[in-house]
């Protein structure tokens, strides 16, 4: 096959974009994954569930009622957990795409190939415009009839090195009805006869206006945003093998250091050495398993990024109008997802730990072994996120409106503070239900190994707090923060009345809503609006172990209603 198709051959002899991961077979009915890889739809069935939860309300617009059943699978390629439509397998997007490639390793096979007319012959032939498989016998009705007399028919044999062919996507409600057109209110591809009935009043607009749009949009995603995070997990992963090598250079010339200096003493020189040696592979394998996990993060953003871009970069140049408004759906929910919340390294986050701070001290004294006085200890003053503290009461408790303040301690292996600065601090704030409520926040690099950090919260509840090293969580992190609101306090006095509070001052006003005669502008002893009990004269409140209340509390009470209070 030629037409500059990219031929990846898989066990079996068969291209690997028409055969499924799952069953090693071409595909059948496949069906794309929310997080874009595709399967069988058989072999979708076949997963076990991960998790089974009860929902309200219907989904996709569809008219449930009560609660609805959520099926979540793992996803075999990513391992990524993906939802599956209460309606089963059936109701996730067709990959197109994958059938045009079963078809056409259908023909480079040379299998029996049916008419999709009569479905009796043997195809020799195919119609370019009507997409369809003729006989001998069909093609010749095809060519006499004059509704198809002017179609372009080409032989099968002619087709086989030709590259990729145009299927049509046939309407599951009218079939031999291919989808043409777009309804713009419902977000989905229609025939013309949807058009006609079930979207009669609607504004549908043929599929070729519709995919300037949309696939405007997911080329965007791909090339403003993901494409580029791809070029940067890919150097982030080339930093993290360089940082081994290094960390493993470094190790090996300070071992032959230390084994170099050993030789010069007897037996308690040398027992010195080999705890010198048993310290520094300690170093190494903590190193070293910070190293890897940093790298299983970046390899596994990576696989989740690069299958994104792969997928809608296929999709955008190999797929027809309407694969693409067919598929756009599940590829536009999935790259916003990668582009909002996938990991994207930080340039000053990566790989900054090579080992360079582990060095030799041969002249320290390291104190006596077997009655000998010894000098040389293996120094590292590097930061190990298991012994950092974070420290201050604003790391659980916050006001609302009020700055909070925290401080990060960063200490190494010992368990001391590490006397300097210039680590990568990142510190995020998110509300805990709200998840689009993110503080801002401040961290101060103090030169001396710790961080103050601030902020102020705006609203109510709980928060989570994650607070990272070199992209690396600290002991305890995320911590749980919670925001109350700030006390209001009662700016008046708790009194009878305002008449024996004043001294009788006419000019002496209360918040409750009592009146007297005689010019007095306050509250007096069983005169109309009274309370009838002790209260205070800011807002009228009868509890004295109350919060004060505000303004509009007080503006919506009517002269002769009675206050309600709001005690603490």
């Amino acid at each position: 096959m030629s037409g500059g198709r990219a031929l990846l051959l898989g066990p079996d002899g068969f291209v690997e974009l028409a055969v499924c991961s799952g069953c090693k077979r071409l595909y059948r009915d496949p069906k794309i994954l929310p997080c874009l890889h595709t399967f069988c739809s058989d072999c979708i069935g076949l997963l076990e569930p991960f998790s089974v939860s009860s929902r309200k309300g219907p989904e996709n617009g569809e008219a449930a009622e009560g609660h609805r059943t959520a099926v979540t699978v793992l996803c075999p390629d990513c391992d990524c957990e993906v939802d599956i439509p209460a309606s089963g397998p059936g109701g996730l997007s067709t990959d197109h795409l994958a059938l045009d490639e079963v078809f056409l390793e259908t023909l480079a096979t040379d299998g029996p190939l049916g008419c999709d007319l009569c479905g009796e012959g043997g195809a020799e032939s195919r119609c370019d415009v009507c997409c369809v498989n003729l006989c001998a016998f069909c093609c010749q009705a095809h060519r006499r009839q004059k509704r198809t007399a002017s179609h372009s028919v080409q032989r099968l044999e002619e087709l086989k090195s030709g590259g990729r062919l145009r299927r049509p996507i046939l309407c599951s409600l009218h079939p031999g009805q291919e989808l043409r057109l777009f309804c713009q209110p419902c977000d989905v591809p229609v025939c013309l006869e949807c058009a006609a009935t079930l979207h009669r009043d609607h504004r549908c607009c043929p599929a070729r206006d519709a995919i300037h749009h949309h696939g405007g949009r997911i080329r965007e995603l791909v090339a403003a945003r993901l494409r580029p995070r791809v070029e940067r997990l890919k150097d982030a992963l080339q930093k993290v093998d360089v940082s081994q090598e290094a960390l493993q250079a470094r190790v090996d010339a300070t071992a032959n250091e230390v084994r170099a200096f050993a030789r010069a003493y007897a037996s308690a020189v040398e027992a010195h050495c080999l705890s010198l040696l048993h310290r520094l592979e300690e170093l190494r394998v903590q190193r070293r398993n910070q190293l890897h996990l940093q790298r299983a993060q970046l390899q596994q953003a990576l696989l989740d990024v690069g299958g994104g871009v792969e997928f809608a970069e296929r999709l955008l140049s190999c797929g027809s109008d309407s694969e693409i408004l067919s598929a756009k759906g599940v590829t536009l929910r999935r790259l916003t997802s990668l582009a909002e919340t996938g990991y994207d390294p930080h340039p000053a986050s990566v790989a900054p730990d090579d080992g360079g701070d582990i060095s030799f001290m041969a002249s320290e004294p390291a104190g006596e072994v077997e009655g000998y006085p010894l000098v040389g200890v293996v120094n590292s003053k590097t930061v190990d996120l298991s012994k950092c503290t974070v420290e201050g009461e604003g790391l659980q408790r916050g006001v609302q409106g009020q700055r909070g303040h925290f401080t990060l301690v960063c200490r190494d292996s010992a368990g001391e503070q590490v006397e300097r600065g210039g680590e990568h601090v990142l510190v995020s704030v998110v509300h805990k239900e709200s998840k689009n409520c993110t503080l801002e926040t401040t961290v101060a690099d103090n030169s001396d190994g710790s961080y103050s950090v601030t902020y102020t919260p705006a609203e109510l509840g709980d928060y989570s707090v994650r607070v990272c090293v070199r992209a690396q969580h600290v002991k305890g992190s995320p911590f749980l923060l919670h925001v109350t609101r700030k006390l209001r306090r009662h700016g008046g006095t708790f009194h009878c009345c305002s008449f024996c509070s004043s001294g009788g001052a006419k000019e002496a006003r209360c918040g409750c809503t009592g009146t007297m005669p005689g010019g007095f502008k306050g509250c007096g002893h069983s005169h109309k609006g009274h309370p009838g009990k002790p209260h205070w004269s800011c807002c009228g409140s009868t509890a004295e172990q109350s919060e004060c209340l505000p303004l509009s509390v007080l503006a919506a009470v009517s002269p002769r209603g009675h206050l309600r209070t709001v005690e603490l």
